[in-house]
């Protein structure tokens, strides 16, 4: 059966944690499909949704069934169009449950037939967000273990413009 699942997320920047949540789904469904959307509740992104895109397009590139697209709208007309069958949104801690929830239940509301799953993220990156690697860059300190290899470099120097 082909599924394909949306991992969706503002991902700015993208995060060890996110790529394993989308490696983990990857192996789930039969296509994957992470898109970049604008948290209308952040101000202002350190990265355009198109920098955001390009970013895990290079982090995901040795995923073959990962694709990777932008979409500024409702994320349940998003998987709807898409043909998907599950929205799949990682959790940290608790505190991440009570708004996913309310989102899961307005998506099934929007688009009855799909699923929202929750993967909880692997206890080594309970901690970490991409708030938490803007914060620590911009302090000069190391995100090696926090950021994909491919965009580390990238992410120093949008900081020290700034």
């Amino acid at each position: 059966m082909n599924s394909i699942a949306i991992c969706p997320g503002s991902f700015d920047p993208i995060t060890v944690g996110h790529i394993d949540i989308i490696s983990r789904t990857a192996k789930m469904f039969s296509k994957v499909i992470v898109v970049v959307m604008i948290n209308r509740n952040k101000s202002g992104g350190l990265f355009t949704p198109e920098e955001r895109v390009d970013f895990i397009k290079r982090c995901t590139a040795d995923i073959p069934n990962v694709e990777v697209e932008y979409h500024d709208g409702l994320l349940a007309d998003y998987a709807l169009q898409k043909g998907a069958v599950a929205i799949v949104k990682g959790l940290r801690v608790l505190s991440d449950y009570e708004d996913e929830f309310k989102q899961a239940l307005t998506n099934k509301k929007l688009a009855k037939n799909i699923e929202t799953i929750f993967m909880v993220t692997d206890t080594e990156y309970m901690f970490l967000s991409s708030s938490v690697v803007k914060e620590i860059c911009s302090f000069g300190g190391d995100i090696s273990d926090f950021v994909p290899k491919e965009i580390k470099q990238d992410i120093i120097d949008r900081i020290r413009e700034r």
